[in-house]
């Protein structure tokens, strides 16, 4: 198993949600984090700043800087970067779980919200990878994570919400060819998809309060994660899910990852069965 202790990871939004349960199981385990995200005032509604999270990961006994980033804008990415080296004097896992969402049909999609979720989601792991790459390769065990989802062709799929879609399979697309552009390198890349609902602001927000007792929590994401960056020999090009990769570590009381005992979790975006 790959000893994390004493390693760095930045992660992007990690102030709530998945990123948030993350960035906990990162600081648990002895990983300091630099967390770049833009939330660095209390929302009205929702808890969880860069400074709130920080103060969480340091009670957990790691080292850990906010940053605060929109990573629509390339110079503060670049930042993000520089500033977790400059701190911490090294780089071993960037993982980019930022991200935008808006479920609309080509047709009722507006150009700023198409941008928004390209530069969100695609655009901006793109210009993560290509900042944090020089950093990662001289890393022992490094790994560049995108939550995007499996590469899943079809129609029903394709014709939901494609601009949605096309910004996510273009984060998979570029995590399956930047692996193969580093195959004589030490990174590992891959990108990890939950397999159910999982319950946070974001999926509330476009399926209600409802979405609730169909999901899983967040944990169940952060458990996968740790379970990836613990394998000595990592996978490279794949796009994974929370379940079956827990499953295939030997994990398979999932029932403590259900919001509500007892109930079956609702499959996710792109997933078939």
């Amino acid at each position: 198993m790959t000893e994390l202790r004493g390693k760095t990871a930045l992660l992007t939004g990690g102030t709530r949600g998945i990123g948030r349960a993350i960035a906990l199981k990162l600081a648990a385990a002895g990983v300091h984090c630099a967390l770049a995200a833009k939330t660095d005032t209390p929302h009205p509604q929702l808890p969880g700043t860069l400074d709130s999270v920080c103060d969480e990961l340091r009670a957990a006994g790691t080292q850990a800087i906010g940053i605060k980033t929109d990573v629509r804008e390339h110079e503060q990415i670049a930042n993000a970067v520089a500033t977790t080296v400059q701190h911490f004097g090294r780089l071993d896992i960037v993982i980019h779980n930022a991200g935008a969402i808006q479920l609309n049909t080509l047709e009722n999609t507006p150009l700023r919200q198409y941008d928004l979720m390209q530069s969100v989601n695609e655009r901006a792991l793109f210009l993560l990878a290509q900042y944090s790459l020089p950093h990662l390769k001289r890393a022992e065990h490094p790994h560049l994570l995108a939550l995007s989802p499996p590469l899943n062709l079809n129609p029903a799929w394709l014709g939901k919400f494609i601009p949605y879609t096309l910004s996510k399979y273009g984060m998979s697309l570029l995590i399956a060819g930047l692996a193969e552009e580093l195959k004589d390198t030490p990174v590992a890349c891959n990108s990890l998809w939950p397999r159910t609902y999982i319950a946070t602001a974001a999926t509330e927000r476009f399926a209600g309060s409802a979405i609730y007792p169909i999901s899983r929590t967040p944990e169940i994401m952060a458990d996968a994660v740790m379970a990836l960056l613990h394998m000595p020999t990592p996978p490279r090009g794949q796009h994974l899910l929370d379940e079956t990769l827990l499953r295939s570590q030997g994990i398979s009381d999932l029932e403590k990852y259900s919001w509500e005992k007892g109930n079956t979790p609702q499959l996710d975006f792109y997933i078939d069965a």
